[in-house]
């Protein structure tokens, strides 16, 4: 018995001890999205396509699934969402091929289907707000959460420009060390600050969703199927105790 109690935590300790030895340092801003919030939903998903759609695709999901799933009708979905010619049961892909997007960008933009569940939403919210500029680097900007990343900021219209705040330490060998604490906006876009975290988090939030669609019916369905299993366990212990007493 004792084994079997250990065999068990092992396994479910093992994917905590590999993320923990695969993980980064970094401290991340939580991103504190709501799947029910269908407003910021919406609006991230004009974000997702006015951005992001331009080099990342969202292969596996459908823009008549947006449409079901957020209240959208169609009409709202060709205004908002569908780009030139395109139809409402058409998947999220782009006219870009991988062979151009990697002489333009060093390698190709990922399909961002699934990302959310491989990054995380606080990784994804915290590299979004983490771009600053660095002029030695081929789009003029760098990321303190994906250092030397390949990718421009797409969202500076919105954010603006930020410069990295520096301090430099000395590190146990006596080498002097670069880090960022922070950042200074040195050319304001068009949204404050606080609206760009909002924006963001709407983003976030959208690609949150498109990762695991049926989330939210999931999680309703659970709390059903647990209420379930509850109930069956009392007359599953109820039915064992009218076979036994007669043998006690």
């Amino acid at each position: 018995m004792r084994y079997l109690i250990f065999v068990i935590a092992l396994l479910f300790g093992m994917p905590q001890a590999a993320f923990a030895a695969g993980g980064s340092n970094l401290d991340l801003d939580e991103a504190n999205i709501d799947l029910a919030d269908k407003v910021s939903l919406r609006n991230g998903a004009k974000l997702f396509v006015d951005y992001c759609l331009n080099c990342h695709s969202a292969e596996l999901m459908r823009y008549s699934r947006i449409g079901q799933d957020l209240d959208m009708t169609d009409e709202e979905l060709i205004a908002e969402l569908l780009p030139a010619n395109g139809k409402i049961g058409d998947t999220m892909e782009i006219v870009m091929q991988p062979k151009e997007a990697a002489q333009w960008f060093g390698t190709a933009p990922p399909d961002l289907s699934v990302l959310m569940r491989v990054r995380g939403e606080d990784w994804v919210y915290s590299y979004l707000r983490a771009f600053y500029r660095d002029e030695s680097r081929p789009w003029g900007v760098n990321n303190s959460v994906f250092k030397d990343v390949a990718m421009p900021h797409a969202l500076w219209e919105l954010q603006g420009l930020q410069e990295a705040v520096v301090e430099t330490h000395t590190d146990e060998d006596g080498h002097e060390r670069e880090t960022i604490t922070g950042f200074k906006l040195v050319e304001p876009g068009s949204l404050s600050p606080e609206a760009y975290d909002n924006a963001v988090r709407d983003l976030v939030n959208f690609m949150a969703y498109v990762s695991e669609p049926s989330k939210m019916q999931r999680l309703a369905l659970g709390k059903w199927v647990l209420g379930f299993l509850f109930i069956f366990l009392i007359l599953v212990y109820m039915l064992k105790k009218e076979y036994w007493k007669d043998i006690r």
